[in-house]
């Protein structure tokens, strides 16, 4: 039986933020790009999350929503010291650890000694050392997978934690809303609704066979997670899924021209972050447009494998046939070809 432990921390970029400068605790506040420069929201606290402030939220809006929203500007390598810190003090419990981000990672304390092998006591003392060690509280889930460990870790946010126990697992799992499962997004959940499915209980009543049939692979997938079972092994290194970048524009584009013109340095900053020689195979090449109401879409095509102007120009030619609106942001990645975690649509990462 293994025990897994998921540290996320808590709104970790504002929570540094507001330990530095103490005038900004108790105000809603973000990190994030500038407003006047269609800048996005990073993170914010939970304050602001009170007005509907989220990540990746355009800063803009995020204004429009909380007036009294304080924006500051990322610090990205005083977030990354804190980060090392905070790896080192998972190395006291275990040399088996995957991060996720640089705020979020599963650990494994299976082999563990720490605590009389206990899971949730070395839980509580991580979260100690972290709250002691850099005054950032953190949350944590433990359980006897990452998929249960990582939905565990939700429950008691903020500074908690939730234990879900061998014993408890069926119980949970029965009442867990299937939304809750990572990667499950709202089309994917709209779909299964639709089929008069709500919680993982009534998930384990529809047919293997019925699932595969509407969702293919990831229907396999989701008939095993309604069932808390997931394999998969803490990772010590993080391998990449897909491969991308995007960029938000001063002015919107107002045709498809003047979003084609774009894609030749798209695709030049994409290839440069491909750089490596050796990475897997391409199995898909998809864009994201984002339009000037925000509402955005994504085109994903299977047969497109060399990530060419040509190729994202026919993908983007699609992506625009489905709204006449200006266009605020382009994006174009790669799907590599290699065994998943969870669903294929969770950790799609834009830098």
């Amino acid at each position: 039986m293994r025990k897994i432990i998921h540290v996320d921390m808590d709104c970790f970029f504002a929570a540094i933020e507001m330990r530095d400068d103490p005038i900004l605790r108790g105000r809603p506040i973000a990190v994030g790009g500038d407003p006047g420069r269609r800048g996005v929201i990073a993170t914010a606290n939970y304050q602001a999350r009170t007005f509907g402030v989220r990540s990746a939220m355009a800063s803009a809006y995020a204004v429009r929503l909380c007036p009294q929203l304080i924006i500051l500007p990322s610090r990205m390598n005083v977030y990354r010291e804190e980060s090392q810190k905070i790896r080192a003090i998972f190395e006291r419990y275990t040399e088996i650890i995957e991060p996720l981000s640089l705020d979020e990672a599963f650990l494994d304390l299976t082999h563990s000694e720490h605590h009389r092998g206990s899971a949730t006591l070395s839980a509580r003392a991580i979260r100690e050392a972290i709250f002691k060690e850099t005054g950032l509280t953190a949350s944590a889930g433990i359980s006897i997978n990452k998929f249960l460990a990582k939905v565990a870790s939700e429950i008691e946010k903020p500074d908690g934690q939730y234990v879900v126990a061998p014993h408890q697992v069926a119980g949970f799992m029965r009442e867990l809303p299937v939304k809750a499962i990572p990667g499950v997004g709202k089309v994917t959940a709209r779909s299964i609704h639709d089929m008069g499915v709500k919680t993982c209980g009534d998930l384990q009543r529809v047919e293997l066979s019925e699932l595969v049939r509407r969702f293919g692979k990831r229907g396999k997938r989701l008939y095993e997670l309604a069932r808390g079972i997931d394999e998969r092994p803490v990772r010590t290194e993080r391998i990449a899924r897909s491969v991308s970048v995007e960029t938000t524009y001063a002015s919107d584009l107002p045709d498809l021209n003047a979003c084609t013109a774009r894609l030749p340095a798209l695709v030049e900053s994409l290839h440069r972050r491909l750089g490596r020689k050796e990475r897997p195979p391409i199995r898909a090449l998809f864009v994201k447009v984002k339009f000037e109401d925000f509402h955005q879409t994504t085109v994903e095509r299977a047969e497109l494998t060399e990530p060419t102007v040509k190729a994202y120009a026919r993908l983007l030619a699609e992506a625009l046939q489905r709204s006449e609106q200006a266009v605020r942001l382009l994006g174009v990645g790669v799907r590599l070809d290699h065994e998943h975690d969870l669903l294929p649509q969770q950790l799609e990462l834009f830098f």
